[in-house]
Formats: structure tokens, C-alpha cells, sequence
């Protein structure tokens, strides 16, 4: 039977024969977002449908395609769209794009997407950037037998492997700067991440603030886990969309995400696009 790594493996290939360019930085577009991936110049698009043991998003707003090309000049591989567990998939198949992604020779990975606004600061289309997470989905992407493979670095690929710093602090450092180089501020935050489908209580949102809880969504935790298994560097960035449950009293629904996704992409595309670089520049003189 054909094992995980296997699988991931056939995947980076499929992607590496479809083009020639190595890109060391990704993206993934979460709901509203997808649009940044339009924007990419000379793209090659790769429907997941066409790749090998990828699993297929069935959400609106996830178009379901890897888009390949370059953002400023810098090579770089966008997914837009991604899968998540309430739609069915073993936490293994919500996770395997960014096994994926690694496979293909990237190492720096911005994770995209839509929350609920838990501190009523965040009013919608608020741009985030995500300083730490709380899991509460009940389980854990890294769960079952290690596998060592995956680890793309010395100190990678362990079976107990660090979390404190899960978001980077030289590219949270990076948004922060250029956001105020833009002209608006940027503020951190804390999101909180569940299982899903249905969108939460206000009672549970109330016990999310006790636990310091600033966003709540449910995406994001799971790929940053194995990213980091797996020695990726993530950058994360959350989008209001909506103020939590019971924040303003209002009832909660996915087409509210989509319109807000749609307003702020301008803003959005404005900050991933002049950050291209500077994280790639950054990255070649730490490697150096």
C-alpha cells in the first residue's frame, strides 16, 4: 500500500513536471481570498482535481486550483482554495497540500484566511496578523506513526517537535512594517481554531475570550502544525469577515464572508504582493 509520504511525493512531482520554476514561497488563499492568485504573472494553473491523491475543495469561495507562476518577479505557488475536515477529510487529506508544498521545495508558507472577529476592535475587514494559536478542533494533524521523511532540514521531522515560535516573528515582523509603510496598522492576534461546520455559540465564544482567543475560525491550526513538523516558516494572516457570535447580536452566514473577502481583496493583494519580496530577500541573507 502506498504510504503517505509515497503519495505526497507523487503529488510534488506531478507539480515539479508542470513547470519550470522553484519557488521557495507559498500561499494559501482562504475564503474571499482566492482573487490574489489572478494577480500571479506567467501562471501556470493546476486544477487539484489533476494531481495526484489531492483532495478536492467543495466550499464557495475555493476555486481548488494551484496557481504557479511569479508575484514581483519572485517565483511563487499559490493554492486557491483549501480543504477542510468538516467536509468530510481525514485530517491527513486536509493537511496534505502543505506536505505537498514542502515536497516541492517550499520553505516559506503564507496561510490566508477568513475569521470571526472575537475583540470587537476587529470589525470586519480587518487584516490580522496571526501571532499565535489555540487549538480546539480535538485532535491533532501530527496524530499516528512519525514520519521522518517529511522533515526538510537538521532538527525537522521529529516526533515531538517545538511550537513556541509557529508563526515567525521575522515575518510577522515584515507585515507589520510594510502595513505601516501603506499607511494603515496592522494589529496581531491570537486565533482560535474549531472543527466546524456550523459557526460557534455565543456562549462559546465568551469562554474563547477568557481563554484569549482575538479570532476564531476553522482552518489554518492543522497546516501550520505540519508546516512546522515539517520545517516550514509561516507567516499568517487572518481576514475579518464577521464579528463573532453574539458580538453584535447579528446571525452569522458564508455570504457575509465572501463580500467582505471581495472588499478587502485590494488591500489584501496590496500587502502579499509588496511582501513577496522582502520575504524572499530576507530569506536569501538568512541563508546566508
Amino acid at each position: 500500500m502506498i504510504d503517505l509520504y509515497e503519495k505526497a511525493s507523487a503529488a510534488a512531482a506531478y507539480v515539479s513536471n508542470g513547470t519550470k520554476l522553484r519557488p521557495r514561497i507559498g500561499i494559501i488563499l482562504g475564503s474571499g481570498l482566492g482573487e490574489f492568485a489572478d494577480a500571479i504573472d506567467d501562471a501556470t494553473v493546476l486544477p487539484y482535481s489533476e494531481i495526484p491523491h489531492f483532495p478536492q475543495s467543495t466550499v464557495e469561495g475555493h476555486s481548488g486550483r494551484m496557481v504557479i507562476g511569479t508575484v514581483a518577479g519572485v517565483p511563487v505557488i499559490a493554492m486557491q482554495g483549501r480543504v477542510h475536515a468538516y467536509e468530510g477529510y481525514a485530517m491527513d487529506e486536509v493537511t496534505f497540500p502543505m506536505r505537498v508544498l514542502g515536497l516541492f521545495g517550499v520553505r516559506e508558507v503564507v496561510v490566508t484566511n477568513a475569521a470571526g472577529g472575537i475583540d470587537p476592535a476587529y470589525g470586519p475587514g480587518t487584516i490580522v496578523v496571526i501571532r499565535d494559536h489555540i487549538n480546539l478542533t480535538g485532535t491533532n494533524a501530527a496524530l499516528g506513526a512519525n514520519e521522518s521523511r517529511f522533515g526538510l532540514a537538521p532538527h525537522t521531522g521529529l516526533r515531538f517537535f517545538d511550537m513556541t515560535t509557529a508563526y515567525s516573528p521575522r515575518l510577522r515582523a515584515l507585515a507589520v512594517a510594510e502595513a505601516a509603510a501603506q499607511g494603515w496598522s496592522m494589529p496581531s492576534g491570537v486565533y482560535l481554531a474549531v472543527l466546524g461546520p456550523s459557526y460557534e455559540t455565543p456562549a462559546e465564544i465568551r469562554a474563547f475570550r477568557v481563554l484569549g482567543a482575538d479570532l476564531v475560525g476553522m482552518s489554518t491550526v492543522h497546516e501550520v502544525i505540519v508546516a512546522r513538523h515539517m520545517g516550514i516558516e509561516i507567516l499568517g494572516l487572518s481576514l475579518v469577515t464577521n464579528p463573532a457570535a453574539g458580538v453584535t447580536g447579528e446571525p452569522l452566514n458564508h455570504l457575509e464572508v465572501m463580500e467582505i473577502g471581495a472588499q478587502a481583496a485590494k488591500t489584501f493583494g496590496s500587502l502579499v504582493k509588496a511582501l513577496i519580496p522582502q520575504i524572499d530577500d530576507a530569506t536569501c541573507e538568512a541563508r546566508a
